[in-house]
């Protein structure tokens, strides 16, 4: 294997359409070249959430245009690279079919090998790229459609400890905003809202914290803040600003609890195992609200643990993971052929059962 690969990777899993040159020399920290990304927040915006239909139109269009801007970018061409990476599942399948058939038509044109990448392992082995981690690592990946807990043996072996058994936090965060009055996507929108807010001003649940174990609930949490919301309606005939950002500091403070207990729960366990560099990371677009950030990070110094986190631009989806995910699969020699199918479903621990409920990018792995 080459001591130096490049790969272009391509995301389209739910409503980003990215693409993406990661290099790496054997022996250095990994360069991403570039990294482009087309939102489509916009498409979705008057619908509340992710159309799946538009979205997969939107990456059918989009594709080859983040591909020509990747590589140029990068200052690169399609015959620089040492194969191509695409994100095969899970998600909604219209754009990962997208994202597949494109791969499949520049592999075949310029000769590159193709490699199917798992999304979920994308956001996993992102500490490796931009942490250079060592295995084993413990991963709290927590998105809009997925959250579990990971301990990332390899590039190719995870070990599920727990996760979410109906809606994942960014989903929650998501139809809670919804529900307050405050624009998608939500997260990024209730943790504005929180800073101007009181956290104890609603006493709201902290689902599964009496039961042991690592798995979550969180739709529990958000039938929650509908009721004290409709409670604040039923009292003063409308929402004021200042009840939107209580409810939303309140929401945010008791998932930032159950995440950071379950998290303890889950670092228990790693420690067993007693690594050489202990270290804990969290990955996804979640990842990117700070008060989540911040507890966890208390929490590892607590365990004399290490702690990381992505740059907030490779929190949410993106290619330079992907590409990263690729290259680590290929210089396993692990590539794909033009057979490689589209997948809704693809648990990254298939030795663990099927975790019950179901997001936005299907159920969870």
């Amino acid at each position: 294997m080459a001591q130096t690969l490049t790969i272009l990777g391509i995301e389209s899993s739910c409503d980003d359409t990215a693409a993406a040159v990661v290099r790496h020399i054997v022996g250095q920290p990994p360069e991403i070249l570039s990294n482009e990304v087309f939102g489509q927040t916009d498409l979705h915006a008057d619908f509340g959430g992710v159309v799946p239909e538009i979205a997969a139109r939107a990456h059918a269009e989009k594709l080859d245009v983040m591909v020509e801007a990747a590589l140029t970018t990068s200052g690169l061409t399609l015959s620089d690279m040492d194969a191509i990476a695409v994100t095969a599942g899970p998600g909604l399948i219209g754009g990962v079919m997208s994202g597949v058939m494109c791969a499949k038509g520049l592999a075949a044109g310029s000769g590159k090998p193709l490699i199917g990448v798992n999304h979920l392992a994308g956001h996993a082995l992102t500490p490796r790229l931009t942490d250079q981690l060592e295995f084993p690592y413990l991963m709290l990946l927590v998105s809009g459609g997925h959250c579990q807990f990971l301990i990332a043996h390899s590039a190719t072996k995870f070990q599920r400890l727990g996760g979410t058994i109906d809606d994942a936090p960014g989903e929650a965060f998501d139809k809670v905003a919804k529900l307050i009055g405050l624009p998608q996507p939500g997260g990024p929108s209730i943790e504005q809202a929180a800073k101007d807010g009181d956290p104890k001003s609603h006493k709201l649940p902290r689902p599964l914290l009496d039961r042991d174990g690592c798995d979550m609930s969180f739709s529990g949490l958000k039938t929650a803040t509908l009721r004290a919301r409709d409670a604040l309606i039923a009292a003063q005939g409308g929402l004021h600003p200042q009840d939107q950002a209580n409810l939303s500091a309140s929401f945010q403070a008791a998932v930032t609890d159950v995440l950071t207990e379950k998290t303890r729960r889950a670092l228990a366990q790693y420690l067993e195992l007693e690594p050489k560099t202990p270290a804990i990371a969290v990955a996804g677009g979640v990842a990117a609200n700070q008060s989540i950030r911040a507890s966890l990070s208390d929490l590892a110094d607590q365990h004399n643990v290490r702690f990381t986190a992505p740059p907030l631009k490779l929190c949410t989806d993106n290619a330079a993971m992907i590409a990263w995910a690729g290259l680590e699969r290929f210089r396993l020699g692990l590539i794909d052929d033009l057979t490689l199918t589209a997948r809704p479903r693809w648990p990254l621990d298939t030795a663990a059962p099927a975790m019950l409920g179901s997001g936005k990018k299907g159920a969870k792995a």
